[in-house]
């Protein structure tokens, strides 16, 4: 049996090759005995793999057992897995075998492994090592054949800092881990999804399918997924049932998805709608882009520097360059530093001169720069409301953020 042929028998959808890796590891595993961990982020499927473990096994006419170890009550947690004798505690008026008991030979599927107590992982150890265990309240000990396969949704090694897990445990269940990958690094299998999905509730409510225009299908390929595929198939039946529309649009999509604008969507963004967050990023972006320029241009003269033993001012790029860099160093200390270049190629300047040549000039400037992005910030903005007299409309646009930000802005810095 192949990958494909496993994605059809067990109804799994999608084309990632991460995916198609996680599949071939749970069918390289079933053949044998191993123990597996499955891990991923909650709603990424882990509860098909242990099915698909255990039915290409030898094990799969025997029991499977499914357990939710962080729905179970600590206080019976022992009971649930080992089973308990009459009256080893409160309300046990008869004895109650366990699920290890139950599926002897078969196969348990520990959910949410990582919330069981210390003393439960204690007597799961025990079972791994040995095939053993005792009920509550008895002193036999009693022996099982049950396969383990368990998943989590945390960081173990995290948990086993903190002391929550037992290292040892750890080992012995991720004998084989397999990783599940996250909604949002199989961009190509989400359209796929959510037409399974919405045929399957078309379906069940006996409506018309809904459909994806293109500008959809980019929207749910750009939003993150945290809930992954859970929170699609949400998204896909409250669509299913509230809209009136079976096509649906990315503006329909937008209603449906938290967080929508800090996903990431290019496409849907709206220049003169844009949230107050999206603006101060690209002004923020536009300042370090400046500054990385001035870095660039300033490593160039250093260079010319060096090599010639100056820096040529007969250059006119050069000159722009130190008129434009300089230009800081006029405004904040109130002193010129104006390098002109006339018909006769003249320097003009008010800075310290090293070691003049007929060609070159060594020029030694001290200059603290502050490098405060907020101070960055204002100066732009005090640079665009004076090239425009004060014009807003056209300072926010050479920015390149709103109107409405750019008051606030001004505000905020007490700009004239």
């Amino acid at each position: 049996m192949n990958v494909q042929q496993v994605k059809q028998r067990f109804e799994i959808i999608g084309t990632s090759p991460l995916l198609d890796h996680a599949l071939d590891t749970a069918m390289r595993v079933a053949a044998t005995e191993l123990s597996v961990l499955i891990t991923g982020e909650s709603g990424t499927g882990k509860e098909s793999f242990p099915k698909i473990i255990h039915q290409l096994s030898a094990r799969k006419h025997a029991k499977y057992i499914a357990v939710n170890c962080g729905a179970i009550p600590e206080g019976t947690i022992d009971s649930e897995l080992f089973g308990h004798e009459k009256g080893s505690f409160t309300g046990a008026h008869n004895t109650r075998s366990g699920y290890f008991e139950v599926a002897d030979g078969g196969t348990i599927f520990l959910d949410e492994v990582a919330e069981l107590p210390v003393q439960t992982q204690v007597r799961l150890l025990r079972v791994l090592e040995t095939g053993e265990f005792i009920k509550v309240g008895s002193s036999k000990v009693q022996k099982t054949d049950v396969r383990i396969v368990a998943a989590t949704n945390v960081n173990i090694q995290k948990s086993i800092e903190k002391g929550k897990f037992r290292e040892d445990l750890f080992y012995r269940l991720s004998t084989v881990p397999i990783q599940l990958p996250p909604l949002r690094d199989r961009p190509q299998d989400i359209h796929l999804l959510f037409r399974k999905f919405a045929s399957d509730f078309a379906e069940k409510y006996r409506m018309p399918t809904v459909r994806l225009d293109e500008d959809a299908q980019l929207g749910l390929r750009k939003y993150q997924w945290p809930g992954n595929i859970r929170q699609l198939k949400n998204v896909t039946e409250q669509i299913s049932v509230i809209e009136q529309e079976r096509i649906i649009t990315a503006e329909i999509i937008v209603g449906y998805l938290p967080n929508f604008q800090k996903s990431n969507l290019p496409a849907l963004y709206d220049k003169h709608k844009s949230e107050d967050t999206v603006s101060d990023r690209e002004l923020l972006y536009k300042v370090l882009f400046e500054m990385r320029k001035d870095i660039t241009d300033l490593k160039k003269l250093v260079i010319e520097g060096i090599k010639n033993e100056g820096i040529s001012v007969k250059n006119e790029e050069n000159v722009q360059i130190l008129n434009r860099i300089y230009s800081d160093v006029k405004e904040e200390k109130n002193e010129s530093l104006s390098i002109q270049v006339n018909e006769n190629r003249e320097l003009k300047e008010r800075a310290q001169v090293l070691n003049p040549r007929e060609e070159s000039y060594n020029l030694h400037v001290e200059v603290e720069e502050s490098l405060s992005i907020e101070e960055k910030e204002k100066e732009l903005i005090s640079k665009a409301l004076t090239k425009y007299k004060g014009r807003r409309k056209q300072a926010a646009g050479e920015l390149g953020i709103s109107e409405r930000t750019l008051y606030r802005k001004i505000k905020e810095y007490d700009l004239k």
